[in-house]
């Protein structure tokens, strides 16, 4: 009786010694296994103009066929606010198989028919708002159609001064597999680059060793971005969405010189330095 005692008084001392709310289970659950972290990323951008798949088939494959590398299991985002209002419904599913027999992995859609963005959630798919000048254009659309109100005059308000950062300067070789990103300012290398290896800059990219990875300048839409290397052998260079992969760059006569790479419309000039 005396050791039964003992034994649940020692039991209950040490059970208020954990106290009731440090449990293994408890310990487990305060220990985090995730983290939510922001990312830049490139992102390919299928923009389709017209409703004509068999049409896309046969000019994606000619595309495909010339970096069969870069489109292999490339991440994409199919953009379909340029189609017309008038124009029949899309076969999404049609184009979302299409997409994936090429090696375009459709990651969202961007639209702004409500047709497409109802196809768009049968597929459960994510749907991002229309690129700037299409968001533009159909909400002065919208707002034409709706009955005039006298509205007060909206207050001019001071535009908002671009946020520009001191360049990145990069002294080591960027060795394949490394992603750098200079948000908001341009990046300089002073060394080389490696195949596998990608440069990414929202202003300009300089480049004072080969240049055998990849290059996007202008990744937020900066169309007066410019590329600058000493030794044009890249993988693909990019300016403002508007690239060239290697199999083009090798065709160029400035394949191998120093070069300075820039946009003009949709077209990549590319210049001897």
């Amino acid at each position: 009786m005396l050791a039964t005692c003992l034994s649940s008084r020692y039991k209950s001392s040490a059970s208020d010694a954990r106290g009731p709310n440090m449990s293994q289970v408890d310990l487990l659950d305060n220990d985090s296994v995730f983290q939510l972290k922001g990312n830049m990323l490139a992102i390919t951008v299928l923009e389709l103009s017209r409703n004509d798949l068999s049409r896309l088939d046969r000019q994606l494959a000619q595309k495909v066929a010339q970096a069969p590398n870069f489109f292999h299991d490339t991440p994409l985002i199919l953009s379909l606010d340029k189609l017309d209002e008038d124009d029949e419904a899309l076969d999404l599913g049609a184009l979302l198989d299409l997409c994936r027999r090429h090696g375009l992995r459709t990651l969202a859609l961007r639209a702004r028919r409500p047709l497409d963005i109802r196809a768009a959630n049968d597929f459960d798919l994510p749907v991002l708002p229309p690129s700037n000048g299409t968001g533009r254009e159909r909400a002065l659309e919208l707002r034409e159609r709706e009955p005039l109100k006298a509205e007060p005059a909206p207050e001019q308000e001071k535009p908002v001064e671009p946020t520009i950062n001191p360049t990145k300067v990069i002294t080591a070789p960027v060795r394949g597999g490394m992603q750098l990103y200079a948000p908001g300012g341009d990046l300089v290398v002073l060394s080389s680059v490696s195949p596998g290896a990608e440069l990414l800059a929202d202003g300009n990219i300089h480049v004072y060793g080969p240049m055998r990875g990849r290059a996007l300048a202008g990744v937020k839409g900066d169309t007066k971005a410019r590329i600058f290397c000493q030794q044009l052998t890249a993988e693909l260079v990019s300016i403002a969405g508007q690239y060239k992969v290697a199999e083009d760059l090798r065709r160029h006569p400035q394949w191998g010189n120093p070069v300075q790479i820039s946009l003009s419309g949709d077209v990549l000039n590319i210049t001897r330095l």
